[in-house]
């Protein structure tokens, strides 16, 4: 891989979990059309939720989640409260059974919540919406502010998937971003979940970090691989201070460069699969027996997932729905988000209704973000004419390529395992929204 080749599918470009993407949203969609599209849901539509909690302990220096430092208990209590009168406010409006598939809870982190708020915002789920054995209830954990009260709380409400920040086991790294974190930390929290009963574990690394190598990245995976995770997510780092601030914290001269950041995904890459574990699209990794490296995977907010479900309704701060009619997002500041609940109840402040364009080229990019290809026959199949602009990129792609990173199949349009890691650049050539606007992204490897 030349290191020309690199840096030219290096370039900003959107990470895709959703299409449009969210720069894209626009205030003109609220509420009232929120509303609408819940209430279009059909009775007996499978749904996933997505819960948001705005809070850490202490921020790391790279994130770039929307959430807050605090341990003030009462500022935490005061955005429970308004959380489940969003809950039970949305419940209201979506018709009949509401069942559940896929419950995610992220942040900031979860373990913020007390072992009783975790109980309370559990309860108020299963009296809102239909849960049964099959749902899959993932919670994001901080290791280092996890306690066995709120492991047991967890365990009670019905969580079965884990998901385990990591990032890197490097001291100079930690240092770096602000997470010291020990492998030995890590282990107790892993192992303290799945006595609870709580099967799945996910770890979640991160590579291009201040003073990362892949030395450094090696080892990490090493001791990752012998904590045994069902699923790990590697991403890479998204250095945006101008979005981030707290991000200007870290020394840029300390930032591994392009083709040093192509080389530890490669690395961490291959020791996985020398570890047994079966690549999932572009950034993650499963057991060959997990759910995720044997069925058809679906790409949202949460990255890759099983999820079948197409309305995901996503409450609390700055949490994005994603409804067959649109994308619709909340408030982010969190006085803003609490004042609009306590208003009307909802807090959705920006979306975008999505035109059959819209739709038929998120269909394209999803496609190839999860199975690095798509069909012809079966765009055309359910988009009609509409499908013509997209098949023709599609052949000027390949017509253009010279590096062998994309071809034609018997059916439609493949990414080559040359151009797999460069699949968000590829994909991006059936955006139709970007290039327009201010928007800033990741760089693309």
């Amino acid at each position: 891989m030349t290191p020309e080749l690199v840096r030219r599918m290096s370039a900003p470009v959107p990470r895709y979990t959703s299409y449009p993407t969210a720069p894209h949203f626009s205030p003109k969609v609220g509420p009232v059309e929120f509303s609408e599209g819940l209430r279009n849901l059909s009775p007996s539509q499978a749904l996933s939720l997505y819960v948001h909690i705005p809070f850490c302990a202490q921020l790391c220096w790279y994130c770039g989640c929307n959430t807050k430092a605090t341990r003030n208990s009462d500022t935490i209590e005061t955005y429970l409260q308004h959380l489940l009168t969003e809950i039970l406010m949305v419940a209201a409006v979506v018709p009949g059974a509401r069942p559940l598939g896929h419950i995610h809870w992220g942040g900031g982190s979860p373990n913020s919540l007390s072992a009783d708020q975790i109980r309370r915002l559990a309860e108020t789920l299963h009296t809102s919406f239909a849960m049964g054995a099959d749902t899959e209830f993932a919670v994001e954990i901080d290791p280092r502010w996890l306690d066995q009260d709120q492991i047991k709380a967890f365990a009670a409400a019905g969580v079965n998937r884990a998901s385990v920040g990591v990032q890197d086991f490097n001291p100079q790294v930690q240092s770096a971003i602000n997470r010291v974190q020990s492998v030995e930390m890590t282990e107790r929290a892993v192992n303290g979940m799945r006595e609870a009963g709580v099967k799945g574990v996910n770890i979640d690394l991160v590579y291009g970090l201040p003073h990362q190598t892949e030395e450094s990245v090696a080892n990490t995976i090493e001791e990752v691989i012998r904590l045994a995770p069902d699923r790990i997510a590697l991403f890479g780092y998204a250095h945006l201070p101008s979005r981030a601030k707290h991000q200007s914290m870290i020394d840029e001269t300390t930032l591994p460069g392009t083709m040093e950041r192509y080389r530890q995904s490669r690395r961490a890459e291959h020791l996985l699969i020398e570890a047994g574990y079966v690549t999932v699209g572009l950034d993650h990794f499963a057991r060959p027996d997990d759910a995720l490296a044997s069925g058809e995977i679906k790409r949202n907010f949460q990255g890759y997932t099983t999820d079948k479900a197409d309305a995901l309704i996503g409450v609390g701060a700055s949490s994005i729905s994603q409804l067959p009619t649109g994308y619709y997002q909340n408030a982010v500041p969190r006085a803003d988000y609490e004042r609009r609940v306590s208003d009307t109840g909802l807090a959705t402040v920006r979306g975008i209704l999505l035109s059959d364009d819209d739709k038929m080229r998120a269909s394209v990019i999803e496609r190839l973000m999860c199975e690095f290809e798509f069909s012809k026959s079966s765009l055309r199949s359910v988009f009609g004419d509409l499908a013509k602009p997209v098949i023709d990129k599609a052949e000027e792609l390949v017509a253009a390529d010279e590096e062998g990173l994309v071809e034609r199949t018997a059916d439609g349009f493949r990414v080559t395992e040359l151009g797999q890691p460069f699949v968000r650049a590829i994909a991006s050539c059936f955006d139709a929204y970007l290039g327009k606007g201010n928007s800033t992204f990741s760089a693309g490897v």
